[in-house]
């Protein structure tokens, strides 16, 4: 099996399993993914957040995410409890598509970490 055709389809089984759990009935996208990520690694909980709680959640996730592929590492958590990552490495210029590949492959990976899938 290909790469890519093994990506689809942990892909696939990984966006059904978080759908069918959060989703209330609609399908995920990843942002909402990314931003369940976020949530997960500050650690509070599914409480109420501001819009630039939320910003900054997706920042959490993304570097999280990217951290096995080099790009940032975990540094220190605040006072208030969030975690902070310094850049390792700074992105390379992505097209929509290559960026979605790699977001794809780094949240199977997250969960795959995480016996989820």
């Amino acid at each position: 099996m290909s790469r890519d055709q093994k990506l689809k389809e942990d892909w696939d089984t990984l966006l059904q399993l978080l759908s069918n759990k959060f989703g209330e009935g609609d399908i995920l996208n990843l942002d909402a993914i990314i931003y369940l990520i976020g949530v997960q690694e500050l650690g509070k909980g599914a409480i109420e957040f501001k819009k630039d709680d939320k910003v900054n959640l997706m920042h959490i996730a993304i570097c999280r995410l990217l951290e096995p592929f080099g790009y940032y590492e975990f540094e220190f958590y605040d006072d208030d409890g969030w975690p902070h990552y310094k850049t390792l490495e700074e992105l390379p210029v992505l097209k929509a598509g290559e960026q979605t590949v790699l977001m794809k492959e780094a949240i199977v990976l997250y969960f795959k970490e995480k016996e989820m899938i």
